[in-house]
């Protein structure tokens, strides 16, 4: 029982999903701790601080009563990015009535290409930035948050927010036009020079 333990440390993931299926409740652990920091961060950054903690939580137990559904064709962290994705918009949806109030210290950073200005402090204009993403419709946030701010590749995030590859990055670029719209109103966060962001 002890080996059982240490050994899910070692293996790739589609291993330990296959083993975490079968009740290796150490290799779930495993699994857990390699993925759990992007889990959390993707949650807080479409669904906001407040409510990121539940919804990675929701996220990782039903990862874990469908492992059984993970066949291993795609990387582990698309299939539980795509629960996350898919659980976050569903809790966007059920307080869509409500106003969202946005207080998000968590760190973004967009590729340098992509860095609408550099004449504030760090720290203030990751503040703001947050704020503006946050303000984008849930799917256009979404896809923003995955290419943009995780650097995935436009496939995998078609798999996680099961849309078309012509879906994703159309709703990239809109994403895009519409920060970039957000920021231009509203000249106290910063100036933009013109044109769009750039990086596909």
């Amino acid at each position: 029982m002890n080996a059982t333990a240490v050994a899910p440390a070692i293996g790739d993931d589609t291993d330990l999903a296959r083993r975490a299926a079968e009740g290796d409740l150490g290799a779930f652990e495993a699994l857990v701790a390699r993925h759990r920091d992007v889990v959390v961060r993707v949650a807080t950054r479409i669904v906001g601080r407040d409510d990121a903690e539940d919804v990675a939580q929701d996220a990782l137990l039903r990862a874990f009563h469908n492992l059984r559904s993970y066949r291993g064709d795609a990387p582990f962290r698309n299939w539980l990015l795509r629960i996350v994705h898919n659980l976050s918009l569903n809790e966007l949806e059920r307080r869509r009535p409500v106003p969202v109030e946005v207080e998000d210290d968590t760190p973004v950073d967009l590729p340098e290409a992509a860095q609408p200005a550099s004449t504030l402090e760090q720290s203030e204009r990751r503040d703001r930035l947050a704020l503006k993403i946050r303000s984008l419709r849930p799917e256009h946030r979404a896809v923003l948050v995955l290419r943009d701010l995780e650097g995935m590749p436009y496939e995998d995030i078609a798999r996680i927010t099961d849309a078309p590859l012509g879906s994703v990055k159309g709703r990239l670029h809109r994403a895009r036009g519409e920060l970039v719209h957000l920021l231009r109103t509203n000249t106290y966060d910063w100036e933009i020079p013109g044109g769009t962001p750039s990086g596909s």
